[in-house]
C-alpha cells in the first residue's frame, strides 16, 4: 500500500473529518454489495431458464428423488437459495429442499399416460412426510402401475413412512449395508410443566373439551387418560393402514409384519431384511444404473427428476369456466406467520369471488388449527362465496383439525384421506402467571385503574387470576366453543348437541370421521375437483391455483429469519406465554 502525504496551502479549507468505517464495516459493505449483485444476477439467470420447458424424449425414466420435506404446493425456485446455503450461519439451516405434493402427483399422472416414459425410479428414502400425504403418493403410484409400467425403488436404508410408499414398487433394492426401519409407530409429546416451574411461570389454562390436550404440556408431565385414548386410536389406525398396504404389496400377513416389527428390522442385517421379504435385491446405490439398463432395455435411457418433469409442457385448456383450487397449509394466524394468515387468505377469497369465470372452489386444507378469530373470519369469507351459488369442496390433507376443521366445516362436500387427522373441535386459552418469576428477580408492581377490571390483563399475568377473573375468561372461551360447534352443526346439517357429543377436542382419523359424519367421503384432491365440477354442472373447464407465487424477496426475508430447532422450541413456549387469546389448535404430536 502506498501512502501520499500532501501539505495544505495557505487559504485552503480544512476538509471535514471522515467517519472511520473500520475493517468489520468494510467487510459488511463488501459482502452486502456482493450479495445483492449475485442475487440479482442469479434472479435474472434463473428467470431466463425457469420459463423454458423441458423436452420429454423417448426411453425416459422418471427419477422421483425421495428426499427433502413434502409440502402441499410446489414453490418456485428461489434465486437466493443457493447463495444463502453458502453463508456460514444460514446455510446450515437451509440445506433441505421442499417438494410439492401437487407436483409429484401431476408428474406421476404424466408418467402414466405418456409412452415416452418407461417407468419410475424411487430414488432414496429420506422424504419427510405425514401419513396422509404418503398415502396420496402411494395411491398415485398404484394407479400408475395400471398402465403396465414398472416401478423400482432403491435406498441406503428405509424409514417406516418411506418404506410404506416404496412397498408399492415391483422391485425394492437395498444397499448391502442398509436396513428397513420396520418397528411400529410411536407418538411423542413434550411437556414443559417442570421446566416452567423452575423458571417461575405458571400457565393458567382455560379450555372446553375433555380431549382438548394441546395445553396439557403446560400443566401436566404426561398424557391424560383422554389424550392417551385418542392418541392410541389414531396411531393404531395409521399402523393398521401401513400393515394392510405393505402386506398386500409384499405378500406378508399381519402376523408376519408384527413379528418383524418386534424384531426391530432397522437393527437387523440387510440379508435378514432380504430373507424376511421386506426387500427384493441387495445392490449398492452406485450400481443401480445396471438394473435400470435391464428394465429399460437400453444403456441409452434418460432420466428426468421431479423439477425437470414438471417443466414438460402439458396441454392447456382454453375453457372460460374455471375451478379455483386454494391451498391452505400450516397454522392459522391473524395477520402474520408462515402458514394460513387470515388477512391474506381473506384477500385471496375476495379475489376469487370477484372473478366471474370461477364457477367452483376447492379448498386443500392441511392445518392443525390456530387462531379462533382468524378461523371464524375465513369461515365467513367462504360462506360469502357459497352465497353466490359457487359450490365449495374441501380436500383434507395431513391435518384438518381444530381451526383447520373450523374453516372446512362450511363446505358443500368434504373429502379426507383415511389417515388424515381431523376433528379436535374445541377451544382453549392460555395466560401465563409470572408472579413467582417476578418475585425471584425482585420485580415489584403497583398500579391504579379507574374501574373494577381496568387492570385485568395486567394483573392476570403478573399476579395471577382471582376466581372472578377466571370466570370472565372461561366464559369467553365457552362462547368461542359454542360458536365453533354451531358452525360445525350448520355446515354438517346436524344438531349442535350432536357436534358437542363428538367434539370435546377429540381427534379423529379420516375414516372414522366419515363414520361419525364429520367428512363425506374418502378421496384425494382430484376427487374433490371432480366433485366440484359435478356440483357446478361444468363440462369444459380449466383449473387455476391459489395463492400466487411468493415474491423472491419475501422468501429471502424468511430465509434470513430462519431459526434453529432450539429457537423454534422457545418460540413455541413463547407463543403460549403471549397475551391472552383464544385458540382452536390440535395437540402437537410427533409420529415416528
Amino acid at each position: 500500500m502506498i501512502f501520499i502525504h500532501r501539505t495544505m496551502t495557505e487559504g485552503e479549507q480544512q476538509p471535514r473529518p471522515r467517519r472511520k468505517i473500520g475493517c468489520l464495516g468494510g467487510c459488511l459493505i463488501f459482502f452486502a454489495v456482493y450479495f445483492i449483485c449475485s442475487a440479482i444476477l442469479g434472479w435474472i439467470m434463473g428467470d431466463a431458464f425457469s420459463s423454458s420447458t423441458v423436452e420429454l424424449k423417448d426411453q425416459t425414466v422418471y427419477r422421483l428423488q425421495m428426499k427433502g420435506t413434502l409440502v402441499e404446493q410446489a414453490k418456485e425456485d428461489n434465486p437466493f437459495a443457493s447463495l444463502m446455503n453458502q453463508m456460514p450461519y444460514y446455510g446450515r439451516y437451509n440445506d433441505e429442499t421442499t417438494v410439492g405434493l401437487d407436483q409429484l402427483l401431476s408428474n406421476i399422472r404424466l408418467a402414466k399416460n405418456d409412452d415416452r416414459i418407461l417407468g419410475i425410479w424411487l430414488d432414496g428414502a429420506e422424504l419427510s412426510m405425514a401419513p396422509a400425504s404418503a398415502k396420496a403418493i402411494r395411491d398415485a403410484l398404484l394407479d400408475f402401475k395400471q398402465s403396465g409400467k414398472w416401478i423400482i425403488a432403491s435406498a441406503k436404508s428405509y424409514g417406516g413412512t418411506n418404506y410404506y410408499v416404496a412397498s408399492v414398487a415391483d422391485r425394492i433394492c437395498l444397499d448391502p449395508t442398509g436396513a428397513v426401519a420396520w418397528h411400529g409407530l410411536v407418538a411423542q409429546k413434550m411437556y414443559y410443566t417442570r421446566l416452567m416451574e423452575k423458571v417461575g411461570v405458571e400457565m393458567q389454562i382455560l379450555k372446553v373439551g375433555t380431549f382438548k390436550s394441546a395445553v396439557e404440556p403446560f400443566f401436566r408431565t404426561s398424557m391424560s387418560e383422554a389424550d392417551r385414548l385418542q392418541t392410541k386410536q389414531f396411531i393404531d389406525g395409521i399402523w393398521e393402514e401401513y400393515k394392510s398396504a405393505v402386506g398386500a404389496s409384499r405378500h406378508l400377513t399381519n402376523a408376519q409384519l408384527e413379528e418383524l416389527a418386534d424384531r426391530y428390522m432397522g437393527l437387523q442385517s440387510a440379508e435378514d431384511n432380504l430373507r424376511a421379504g421386506l426387500v427384493d435385491t441387495l445392490i449398492y446405490t452406485l450400481d443401480i444404473d445396471s438394473l435400470l439398463r435391464v428394465y429399460t432395455g437400453t444403456k441409452d435411457y434418460k432420466t428426468l427428476r421431479t423439477g425437470q418433469l414438471a417443466q414438460v409442457k402439458r396441454p392447456e385448456s382454453k375453457a372460460k369456466d374455471k375451478v379455483a383450487v386454494l391451498y391452505l397449509e400450516g397454522a392459522i394466524t391473524d395477520e402474520d406467520g408462515d402458514g394460513i394468515v387470515g388477512t391474506e387468505v381473506i384477500k385471496t377469497l375476495k379475489k376469487i369471488r370477484k372473478n366471474d369465470d370461477v364457477k367452483a372452489l376447492v379448498l386443500r386444507v392441511s392445518s392443525p388449527g390456530g387462531s379462533a378469530d382468524a378461523s371464524e373470519q375465513i369461515w365467513h369469507a367462504i360462506q360469502n362465496i357459497k352465497a353466490d351459488s359457487i359450490p365449495v369442496v374441501v380436500s383434507m390433507g395431513d391435518y384438518a383439525a381444530s381451526g383447520g376443521y373450523y374453516i372446512s366445516c362450511g363446505a358443500d362436500y368434504i373429502f379426507a384421506e383415511p389417515t388424515t387427522i381431523t376433528g379436535s373441535i374445541g377451544i382453549f386459552g392460555t395466560v401465563p402467571n409470572v408472579k413467582k418469576l417476578r418475585e425471584k428477580i425482585g420485580l415489584d408492581i403497583d398500579e391504579y385503574g379507574t374501574n373494577r377490571h381496568s387492570t385485568l390483563e395486567w394483573n392476570i399475568i403478573y399476579k395471577g387470576m382471582n376466581p372472578e377473573e377466571y370466570h370472565l375468561m372461561q366464559t369467553m372461551v365457552e362462547r368461542g366453543y359454542d360458536l365453533f360447534t354451531s358452525r360445525c352443526a350448520e355446515g354438517r346439517h346436524v344438531s349442535q348437541d350432536y357436534i358437542k357429543s363428538i367434539g370435546e377436542g377429540r381427534v379423529w382419523l379420516g375414516n372414522k370421521a366419515q363414520t361419525i359424519g364429520l367428512v363425506d367421503q374418502m378421496g384425494n384432491i382430484d376427487d374433490a375437483i371432480a366433485k366440484a365440477v359435478e356440483l357446478a354442472g361444468l363440462e369444459d373447464y380449466k383449473t387455476v391455483y391459489y395463492p400466487d407465487v411468493v415474491d423472491p424477496f419475501e422468501e429471502l426475508l424468511k430465509m434470513l429469519n430462519n431459526t434453529t430447532e432450539e429457537e423454534r422450541l422457545l418460540m413455541k413456549v413463547r407463543s403460549f406465554c403471549s397475551k391472552p387469546r383464544v385458540m382452536a389448535l390440535m395437540p402437537e404430536v410427533k409420529i415416528q
